[in-house]
């Protein structure tokens, strides 16, 4: 059996962290960061928005993360790829000057990727993963390899805790909620979901806890942009919430609560 390691491989924390239960909430908590950006969001709504084929986008997003930390190297070089090609092509317009720009602009993906890292790694650690200083230092390093691969230069990318929080005030004046920005976050707390899903099943409610914890974990700063400075919930609830959704999860056996790529991948660089 090939035992290519992947990317990163399973002594990393890269590995850890993206099978954590605090995941999605982390990944949801990503999105609504990103659309703060008024141009990326720009981007997304000239695209289609977040409404338009709403789970089609996320399942393309979760893929392609799933592909670059779990697959082997050549299928995240070539996922990589395939994505760079598609950004390559597509274009934005400014809403404020009306200046047509490049979606793969360099400033743009550093925004997508710096939302990520940070969202993946603070969730997980409010929800109570066991990681050391050591090893979320380690996380922030071991994500400029992704940055790497839809075309950032490393020199460029945050690489510790430190330089991310740096990023963050550096970039805050040039954030603004607008209509898309809006229109999104609606989104993210109520996707569309077919009629006899909504009636037969939990879906919508167990979303829009989902969804509700999510932007209860948003910077303060964050939320005062949405105009939501508690959300109807404190820091503190935000993170027991979070601890009873993670704890809750390790009840399940594994065989439910992994991912088919991971036990793939596991399979697979198994000694």
């Amino acid at each position: 059996m090939d035992r290519d390691q992947g990317l990163f491989g399973p002594s990393s924390v890269t590995w850890q962290l993206h099978s954590d239960p605090t995941f999605a909430v982390g990944g949801l908590r990503a999105l609504l960061m990103q659309a703060l950006h008024p141009q990326a969001m720009a981007a997304v709504a000239q695209s289609g928005g977040f409404e338009a084929e709403y789970w089609g986008r996320l399942g393309r997003t979760s893929a392609y993360v799933a592909t670059i930390t779990y697959g082997t190297t050549k299928d995240a070089e070539r996922m990589a790829a395939r994505v760079r090609g598609i950004h390559r092509k597509l274009r934005g317009t400014d809403p404020f000057t009306g200046k047509e720009f490049r979606v793969d602009r360099p400033d743009l993906l550093l925004w997508v990727h710096c939302c990520e890292v940070d969202s993946l790694l603070g969730t997980a650690l409010r929800g109570g993963m066991p990681l050391t200083d050591e090893q979320a230092e380690r996380y922030v390093a071991e994500q400029v390899r992704s940055a790497e691969l839809v075309g950032l230069a490393a020199a460029d990318v945050p690489a510790t805790r430190a330089e991310l929080a740096d990023y963050f005030r550096g970039i805050r004046p040039e954030l603004r909620v607008t209509e898309d920005a809006r229109r999104a976050f609606r989104a993210a707390l109520a996707p569309p979901m077919p009629g006899w899903v909504q009636l037969l099943t939990p879906a919508r409610p167990a979303w829009g806890g989902l969804a509700a914890l999510s932007i209860g974990l948003l910077p303060g700063w964050a939320r005062r942009m949405y105009r939501l400075p508690g959300f109807g919930v404190t820091d503190h609830a935000a993170t027991g919430a979070l601890r009873a959704l993670r704890a809750g999860a390790f009840v399940l056996p594994e065989s439910l609560r992994v991912g088919p790529i991971i036990k793939e991948a596991k399979a697979r660089t198994a000694a």
